[in-house]
């Protein structure tokens, strides 16, 4: 591979190829921790009703050919970007990218990880592991790290031109709910910048697609099954307290998933459209960002600048 090829690493969290695999799965994800047959079966049956897999992997790799496309359109001679797909949690896995890497001959790199918020519970952990597999060969890359991207331009423009078709087919008094995964609480003593962050992207969001702050709300969703608080309201559980406020009509955008998954089409469009219905309400939710074109340059933009500049 040419010497001026810069190596791109898109990281995501991954998810099973097949319902075989989902005890597998979890058992990555917990860190080795058995999991209960309860919740094996309970998580076997959401991925069921979502058609037995995760999406995930095949809108990963759309958005990556996006991303390697649009940098290679705008580059100078001599120069070539290649992107690479490593999940956290399934395969292709962090270390098998980070071995392709090596093997291509890649000398400088950029790794960033598909979710916009930063959080040391979250996104940091990509990081430790590319850290670790990169820890194994002596003589590996080097990789300029895009630690966060919460509001940039392209990312926040592709979310305002969803709520805005969303909202053209709704009635008037529809309230939008933005949400992103749950986290502990105990990040917002520990001075963790996620919360502060999605909020600003709602914000930021809500002005571009002028919504007034009587029209919008945030929600967090998806919280892990530990004794611990997590950071709410849960979002399943405010359609309900909504409806009850008279809110009937609901709009949900996601904001801290760039891909649908099943905390998308699970935990959104079953679990939580279920119950605003059962409650009296209407929910509805846009589309996710997967290859929208203006995500891709929002990716390939902070591409070139962890590069060097707007190449």
């Amino acid at each position: 591979m040419s010497v001026g090829t810069t190596g791109v690493l898109l990281m995501a969290y991954g998810g099973p190829d097949s319902l075989d695999d989902i005890p597998t799965f979890l058992l990555d994800i917990r860190g080795g921790q058995p999991t209960s047959q309860e919740l094996i079966d309970e998580i076997t049956e959401n991925y069921r009703k979502i058609g037995g897999r995760s999406p995930l992997l095949e809108l990963t790799q759309r958005q990556a050919a996006l991303v390697e496309a649009r940098l290679n359109a705008g580059a100078p001679p001599g120069r070539r970007y290649k992107t690479y797909i490593g999940m956290r949690h399934w395969r292709p896995w962090i270390e098998e990218a980070v071995e392709r890497m090596i093997a291509d001959g890649i000398r400088d790199a950029v790794a960033l990880v598909l979710a916009p918020h930063y959080s040391s519970m979250s996104t940091a952990k990509y990081f430790t592991k590319l850290d670790a597999a990169l820890a194994k060969h002596p003589d590996a890359f080097n990789y300029t790290p895009v630690i966060s991207y919460h509001d940039h331009p392209h990312y926040i423009r592709a979310l305002a031109e969803r709520v805005r078709e969303g909202l053209a087919g709704m009635p008037q008094d529809t309230l939008v709910i933005f949400s992103a995964h749950s986290l502990p609480q105990r990040i917002l003593e520990q001075g963790d910048p996620y919360d502060a962050q999605l909020r600003e992207t709602a914000r930021l969001v809500a002005a571009q697609a002028g919504l007034p702050a009587e029209r919008w709300t945030f929600s967090y969703q998806s919280a892990g099954r530990t004794p611990e608080a997590w950071l709410g309201p849960q979002l399943e559980d405010y359609v309900v307290a909504l409806a009850r406020q008279g809110r009937q009509n609901l709009l949900s955008v996601p904001v801290g998933f760039v891909a649908d998954h099943v905390e998308v089409l699970f935990d959104i469009d079953i679990e939580a459209r279920h119950a605003a219905e059962a409650a009296g309400a209407r929910l509805e939710r846009v589309p996710s960002l997967n290859d929208d074109p203006l995500f891709a340059e929002a990716l390939a933009d902070l591409v070139r600048r962890a590069n060097g500049g707007r190449l």
